[in-house]
């Protein structure tokens, strides 16, 4: 559907919803009931002191899952109270990439009629849409071909740019992002035993996102897919330890991956923020306000605190380049969890089966090898650019240093995985280094384009 023709919806109750079922402890309802009437009363105050709100909701997607996803996401609203509201407009914006896992357009398109109901606006951004909206821009003397083409068609940074063009276009107050594989639901672990509960994930970040340039919200579940490593003579943890600092970024670092070890790879919630209403701002490190790319809301209201994404070609970390632009911003981290299902093994929470454990993630599937192989190559094409940011001084010397480490543990992850396509990270490292310069040219650029981007919209 294009963008100049959405579709309109009056909100409705929808009755029937499947309710899902499980046994926690007394004390422990007792508290999450007190804590949701107090979070439901004090929107109510404030959005009847707010003018009306246009929320964009940002999917930047390639799965078949979406649907599912899209689904679950809507009732939690309609749970929430959010699509009752008559003041808050609840807008779709759906960037999809059929060539992610070879899927259709209708794959993203056919939303039940049900869910529909739900929202005000859905936007579907596909490559014709992508491609009007870049002939416009060039049409009228905006930007020249090389700049749309890097803006709009740059890997997952361009969908998530596309999101927040329209998304300004439309005239949004706020955008929030949500992934294709995460759940609004929070898992802790209690006695051996895994125990679940619903998140209010928009409705949080709206209670604090007018007093801030982004909020940013928690991360359970399986946030890094690296499988369970179980230690022998072939990997030992040092020898992994050496393979992830090498790769390390703002979310993978050891501390956290010996922390997720500990716990079979699965991160759970802390229980202090669940039963909190407190956002605490996020502080800067080395030149970055680290943030994730979903969970994510941005405050729309001021375009001069706005910042676009940017990815070098074929990596990602639009999200952490996204970072090191808000030494400036002032940055949320608020309570409320979304569960990451990053190797895809629990599509079923979706239809309300609450599994009582969490299994690890062992490295005995091709699938799941694979998984992990991406996500390396990922790391390491935007590690070069990352240093050279954020550590321009020492960058040559921590290149050495990444060059040394994986010569050395390359071929032991190698051995151990049964995978010598590993050693592709090297030629990676080596390819993305020697063009390190020119990304961030690209990067520098990137900005320069949405500065023009959001001249003209303010003056169109």
């Amino acid at each position: 559907m294009a963008i100049g023709n959405p579709i309109n919806n009056p909100k409705m109750v929808v009755y029937g919803v499947a309710a899902v079922c499980f046994t926690v402890f007394v004390n422990c309802v007792i508290l999450l009931c007190k804590k949701k009437n107090n979070v439901d009363s004090l929107h109510k105050k404030e959005y009847e002191l707010e003018k009306d709100i246009k929320v964009g909701i940002g999917f930047a997607t390639g799965r078949k899952s979406f649907q599912k996803v899209l689904k679950m996401n809507v009732y939690n609203w309609q749970e929430s109270g959010l699509t009752e509201k008559e003041r808050i407009q609840l807008n779709l914006f759906v960037a999809y990439d059929l060539k992610y896992s070879n899927t259709k357009v209708t794959d993203y398109t056919q939303v039940n009629a049900k869910v529909l109901r739900l929202i005000d606006n859905a936007y579907f951004i596909g490559s014709s849409l992508i491609q009007t909206e870049m002939e416009d821009l060039l049409a009228k003397g905006i930007l020249t071909p090389y700049e749309t083409k890097l803006f709009f068609t740059s890997g997952y940074a361009a969908k998530r740019n596309a999101i927040l063009y329209l998304s300004v276009k439309a005239h949004m107050n706020y955008l929030i992002f949500l992934d294709d594989d995460e759940y609004p639901m929070a898992v802790t672990n209690t006695r051996s035993t895994a125990l679940w509960g619903g998140q209010h994930v928009l409705t949080t970040h709206l209670k604090h996102i007018r007093n801030a340039d982004i909020t940013n919200g928690h991360h359970c579940g399986y946030i890094s897919p690296i499988p369970y490593i179980a230690f022998n003579h072939i990997l030992t943890e040092q020898d992994f330890r050496v393979f992830i600092e090498a790769l390390s970024n703002d979310i993978l670092n050891w501390d956290t991956i010996q922390s997720v070890m500990e716990n079979k790879g699965v991160t759970y919630a802390d229980k202090d923020i669940l039963v909190s209403d407190c956002a605490v701002e996020v502080q800067e490190c080395k030149g970055t306000k680290f943030i994730s790319g979903s969970n994510l809301c941005i405050n729309l209201t001021d375009p001069a605190r706005i910042h676009p994404f940017y990815n070098p070609p074929k990596a990602r970390g639009e999200d952490t380049f996204l970072s090191t632009c808000l030494s400036a911003n002032r940055i949320m981290r608020v309570p409320c969890y979304t569960f990451h299902d990053a190797f895809n093994y629990y599509t079923p929470l979706m239809d309300g089966v609450l599994p009582i454990s969490l299994k690890h993630i062992k490295a005995e599937s091709e699938a799941v090898i694979t998984r992990f192989y991406k996500a390396c190559i990922g790391w390491i094409r935007y590690k070069p650019l990352l240093l050279y940011i954020t550590q321009p001084n020492s960058y040559e010397e921590r290149i050495a240093q990444m060059r040394k480490n994986l010569s050395f543990v390359l071929p032991k992850i190698c051995a151990y995985f049964h995978n010598n396509s590993f050693m592709e990270i090297m030629r990676e490292l080596e390819h993305y280094h020697k063009h390190v310069k020119k990304h961030y040219l690209e990067f520098i650029e990137t900005q320069n384009i949405w500065n023009k981007l959001q001249k003209y919209l303010k003056e169109a």
